[in-house]
């Protein structure tokens, strides 16, 4: 049985019995349509009669519920075919008796959207169970019986009447129009994350580097500056002092902790926006946010920091005085390295700023990858706690090892923003860089020796990921211009999965022994 429509206009109204009884015999069948719908008359609006009531086998009606949600293309479908069962003694009632959500007629006006629904869920008190219920629990807006969120995969959605569009123009019907601007299972994802990060808003986007390019392009106008520091993301960095200076925006770069050359940026230019990863990449280096935020806030400056090496379960930059935070949720928050996305997190005045030009430029999402994300965020919290205890584990054994110069973790009091990690992070990530003694060829005999992790250019997902940066992001500059950013021969980048410790501890100084 196929869903295409809706509303199918021989359907004014929907009602299925909770417990059906098959045990009675059944009467003759008359027609084909008997064949079909059981011993109740068929009845609907395109026969002159009233309502139907379908005797399904549960079964049936179970199977036909899932396969229509994964498949229907627009709110209504999910209504009609998820209806619940409702009570064998009040089969006259309508749906709305059974979800006030419902209205019995089908119509996308009685779909209830909420912003902030599950700002509402008091009993959400945990990061934990905000990563498992939020956006989903509540005001979700796709009306299911569905515990998980269904994919909608549509490119557009419908209007009944030309009176509903222009409804839904002057803001007074609440729904969607083109995917480009909208998806109900996008939206339940952006929910989630805005509920992790404290925020009013969220937009996912196509890819980290998008929500980064869109934010910057949306926010820092023709002539404006930014100020940036100068250990960050190579692809970010090019797009700064590359990118943006053929549209009239200049840049000043700092190193992280020179609060000194920020005042001096602030009262030397007029800054529109201070960007920053906060731990950074790839030495995690840590930026004072709620420092930065007062400076910058002094001047009218806005402040975005990404937190993608922390992730929202180990710091809050927006509740720290940030105006944006922004994530690849390809890294912690999806967590399975098969999703790429990004998203930014604000106050809806910034965030709407960015989604007006994102709604021009594209990079859409695609509403399969939003079900990753949710499914991945379930259980972020518990992923990230394992990772941050097997990072400090590692970054501990490994600065105490001989065959290790040196080694950058927030976590270990030797990094020189030790003190601003404490006071802003409740863990310090599962990421940790750390330099072998030795040169290009003795880390790559290093890494070649591991077995557990992956060599790959990623992060913060379960399976361990380790690369040499100076070959992964930074072959094609010769040895002395990767210097100036600190890029050494012989520095390594390890992002711990969720393995057990004992074994990633055993395959790293095995790997350290081979050379």
């Amino acid at each position: 049985m196929a869903v295409s429509n809706c509303c199918p206009r021989v359907f004014p109204t929907f009602e299925c019995r909770s417990d059906p009884d098959f045990s009675t015999p059944k009467p003759k069948k008359s027609s084909s349509d008997s064949q079909f719908f059981g011993s109740v008359p068929f009845r609907g609006s395109g026969f002159g009669l009233s309502s139907p009531i379908f005797r399904f086998p549960p079964n049936f009606v179970r199977q036909l519920s899932i396969k229509a949600r994964r498949n229907c293309s627009n709110i209504g479908a999910a209504q009609i075919v998820a209806a619940p069962w409702s009570n064998p003694s009040a089969v006259t009632e309508s749906a709305a008796a059974v979800d006030p959500v419902i209205d019995g007629s089908c119509n996308s006006t009685n779909v209830q959207f909420s912003d902030s629904a599950d700002s509402k869920a008091t009993f959400l008190s945990s990061t934990g169970s905000i990563a498992v219920h939020a956006g989903e629990r509540l005001g979700r807006c796709i009306v299911t019986d569905a515990i998980t969120t269904p994919i909608v995969n549509t490119s557009a959605y419908t209007f009944k009447t030309v009176a509903e569009l222009i409804a839904f123009k002057e803001g007074t019907h609440v729904s969607f129009e083109y995917g480009r601007y909208g998806n109900p299972t996008t939206q339940s994802a952006e929910e989630k994350i805005s509920a992790l990060e404290g925020a009013q808003s969220t937009l996912l986007l196509a890819s980290g580097m998008c929500a980064t390019t869109v934010m910057m392009l949306a926010l820092v106008p023709e002539g404006g500056h930014i100020v940036t520091t100068t250990d960050c993301y190579r692809k970010t960095r090019i797009f700064i002092q590359t990118i943006l200076p053929k549209m009239g925006i200049s840049a000043t770069v700092i190193d992280p902790a020179d609060v000194d050359s920020l005042k001096s940026a602030l009262d030397e230019h007029n800054v529109s926006l201070f960007f920053t990863e906060s731990p950074t990449n790839p030495f995690l280096r840590c930026v004072d946010i709620e420092l930065v935020s007062s400076l910058c806030h002094s001047k009218g400056a806005l402040v975005c920091i990404d937190g993608t090496f922390a992730s929202p379960v180990n710091q809050k930059a927006l509740a720290l005085g940030a105006d944006i935070v922004l994530n690849s949720v390809t890294k912690y928050i999806a967590g399975h390295n098969d999703v790429i996305a990004g998203c930014i997190s604000g106050s809806k005045k910034v965030v709407s700023a960015v989604r007006s030009l994102h709604h021009i430029l594209g990079g859409v999402l695609n509403p399969n990858a939003a079900y990753m994300i949710i499914r991945g965020m379930k259980t972020l919290h518990l992923r990230v706690q394992q990772q941050n205890s097997t990072a400090l584990k590692m970054a501990e054994i490994l600065e105490a090892h001989p065959k290790i110069i040196r080694v950058y973790y927030p976590g270990l009091p030797s990094h020189p923003e030790h003190h601003i990690a404490k006071r802003q992070m409740t863990g310090f990530g599962g990421v940790v860089s750390f330099e072998v003694d030795g040169d290009l060829m003795t880390n790559q005999k290093f890494i070649d020796a591991l077995k557990i992790p992956y060599i790959a250019p990623s992060f913060g997902g379960c399976e361990s990921i380790v690369d040499p940066p100076a070959i992964m992001s930074y072959w094609d500059l010769s040895q002395s211009e990767r210097a100036k950013f600190g890029i050494k021969d012989n520095l390594v980048r390890f992002s711990f999965g969720v393995e057990d410790f004992e074994d990633v501890k055993a395959d790293i100084l095995q790997a350290l022994e081979s050379i």
